[in-house]
């Protein structure tokens, strides 16, 4: 279409056409001044040439004319009829053009012309019809005056107002079809900053800009309604370069940001119950996914949400490290189990192992992808009295009427009458805080049984993979402390420096060693091991629940126990209060009959968790 400036350009005035926006834009980028050109989709104005009415002079009106003239000159009345200054002026031009007065009068009027069309042009902005006004005064002044300077330079204006419009036009067309433009190549945003270059300041094209800013938002706000911060951001970065920084883009954010960070600790949360839930880890790991999908590196609620599901996929509700009893249903409560953390070892005696035997080899690697919880003491005196008085339980000592003791007069264990779990390692009566003794596996596994039953957990022996892992608790050395001889308070072992009752000392004990007690001593009088636990290096060796093997060929490297069914004989590992340096070793083991009872084995439990 033809601009309307470019169809007034037919009554005289002179002006360069042609040219592209985009070159226009650059030029007025750099502070050249923009050139007027004429596009084919720009609107045409509905105001034409400018026809003076026709107005009749005589010799006898001329002097009334001027006057008239004057007067309307005066109230500003320039062009709309035939009482108007301007087409009375013309026409006295015409009648006389050499009148001075004439001329001189024509000449106000054309500078009250162009006064008028610059009113119109800078009420452009609150007024509708003000562009039109500002183009019916560029139609007369082109007839009046089409050579003058100021005339020019106003049409020079009106151009440029109508370039700016016809650019608004076009940026709201784009806008209303969602071509905002944000990549920097055409769309709306080009052409209401073209607008702004043809007339700075128009608002017409300000209110487009912060348009088409809100839709960028809203793209934004859209975005993050689907959990998609990362499109989020980014429309709100395009946002940002539309106005600057005018504190819009920003509220927004903010909101975003926060939107962004409940839904994180919204699905922290989700995540979280469902770890309490049976069968819960894969909805959690669900609910992770779909936070680190959303989440900024390193947020914390991911982190802690992974990390709960780490400990969850290993410990279930436990820590590792974690101390805790459970309450039995009779009343009381069940030993205090400690949490041993997941992980792996190498079972068994290291290649060339002194005082390593047969039994003890092949070694293999062993993995635990769960952790455990393991009683932090062997089973005490008063815990195993407990169990009985619940269940009138008989053990095996107390049915046959004998148990093997310590006698102080031979220094050896010896056959002895009347002695159970209610003796201590001598035969006399056991204080309730010192490690049962005179049990056998099959009461061993009972108290296990009865402890699942009264708390609703699974209770049991241990493995003889789990107890290695856990006296070991991390060492890969002969003994579970470094050296040949135990750190000062490390447990019950046959010390250089121990002593019986009548002054006997061991033959085989760790020289230069002592730990005050001959005989098991209270479960808990001697420093933990790495993990936590109690006495597994000494003490009272124990029953775990395996069936003897004579070597490690075949065996499950799962950690699990290696049971055949119907086996008469068990493992007994660990070294108790009597047992030599060498049995004191970290892969020491022993088999040992079902119903064997003695002053030296007792046990502890674990609970799989």
């Amino acid at each position: 279409m033809a601009s309307m400036v470019a169809a007034l350009l037919l009554a005289g005035c002179s002006r360069e056409q042609g040219g592209d926006h985009g070159a226009a834009a650059d030029e007025a980028a750099t502070g050249a001044r923009p050139t007027v050109t004429v596009s084919k989709d720009q609107a045409v104005s509905p105001v034409g040439p400018w026809h003076p009415p026709a107005v009749e002079v005589t010799e006898a009106n001329v002097l009334a004319l001027k006057r008239k003239a004057e007067a309307a000159l005066a109230k500003g009345t320039l062009f709309a009829d035939a009482d108007s200054a301007l087409p009375i002026l013309l026409a006295l031009t015409r009648h006389a053009p050499d009148d001075q007065t004439v001329t001189e009068t024509l000449s106000q009027a054309t500078t009250a012309l162009v006064a008028q069309g610059d009113a119109a042009l800078a009420a452009i902005d609150n007024d509708a019809d003000a562009l039109r006004k500002a183009f019916e005064v560029a139609a007369v002044a082109r007839t009046v005056a089409p050579a003058d300077a100021a005339v020019q330079a106003y049409l020079g204006r009106v151009d440029r107002a109508e370039e700016a419009a016809n650019a608004n036009r076009r940026g709201e067309r784009a806008l209303a079809e969602g071509e905002v433009g944000e990549g920097g190549k055409g769309g709306a945003l080009r052409h209401f900053r073209q607008a702004l270059q043809w007339r700075p300041g128009d608002a017409r094209a300000n209110q487009g800009l912060a348009a088409a800013e809100s839709l960028l938002i809203r793209r934004a706000e859209l975005a993050a309604d689907e959990h998609d911060y990362a499109a989020a951001e980014r429309w709100l970065s395009f946002a940002s370069r539309v106005r600057g920084d005018l504190g819009t883009v920003e509220h927004a954010r903010v909101q975003i940001v926060g939107r962004r960070a409940a839904r994180i600790r919204e699905l922290r949360d989700l995540g979280i119950a469902a770890l309490a839930k049976e069968g819960g880890l894969d909805a959690a790991r669900g609910h992770l996914a779909s936070l680190l999908r959303i989440a900024p590196a390193g947020d914390p609620a991911a982190v802690e949400l992974r990390e709960r599901i780490e400990l969850a996929s290993h410990y279930g509700v436990f820590r590792p490290g974690q101390v805790f009893t459970e309450a039995l249903r009779n009343g009381g409560r069940g030993p205090q189990m400690v949490v041993i953390p997941h992980g792996a070892f190498r079972m068994g005696a290291a290649d060339g192992e002194r005082d390593a035997g047969d039994a003890e080899y092949p070694a293999r690697n062993i993995r635990f992808d769960r952790g455990l919880a393991m009683a932090r003491t062997e089973v005490t005196v008063g815990e195993f009295a407990r169990f009985v008085a619940a269940t009138g339980y008989r053990s095996r000592a107390e049915r046959r009427g004998y148990s093997i003791a310590y006698d102080e007069r031979s220094g050896n264990l010896v056959r002895r009458s009347s002695v159970d779990w209610r003796s201590d390692y001598a035969g006399k009566p056991a204080a309730a805080n010192l490690p049962v003794l005179h049990v056998s596996w099959q009461d061993a596994h009972a108290y296990a049984e009865w402890l699942s039953a009264q708390t609703g957990q699974a209770y049991r022996l241990p493995s003889e993979a789990e107890f290695e892992y856990a006296l070991r608790a991390g060492s890969v050395s002969r003994f579970p402390w470094q050296g040949d001889i135990p750190p000062a308070g490390a447990g019950n072992f046959t010390g250089g420096k121990d002593a019986s009752p009548s002054g006997r000392g061991w033959r085989n004990a760790f020289d230069g060693y002592g730990d005050g007690a001959w005989g098991p001593a209270p479960v808990g009088n001697y420093s933990v091991n790495a993990y936590g636990l109690h006495d597994l290096a000494g003490n009272v060796s124990e029953w775990v629940a395996d069936c003897w093997h004579d070597t490690y060929r075949r065996a499950p490297d799962d950690g699990e126990a290696w049971v055949n069914p119907g086996c008469r004989t068990a493992v007994v590992r660990g070294g108790s209060w009597a047992s030599s340096p060498a049995q004191t070793r970290s892969a020491w083991r022993l088999g040992s009959d079902r119903n064997t009872t003695n002053a030296r084995v007792g046990f502890r439990v674990v609970r799989d968790i």
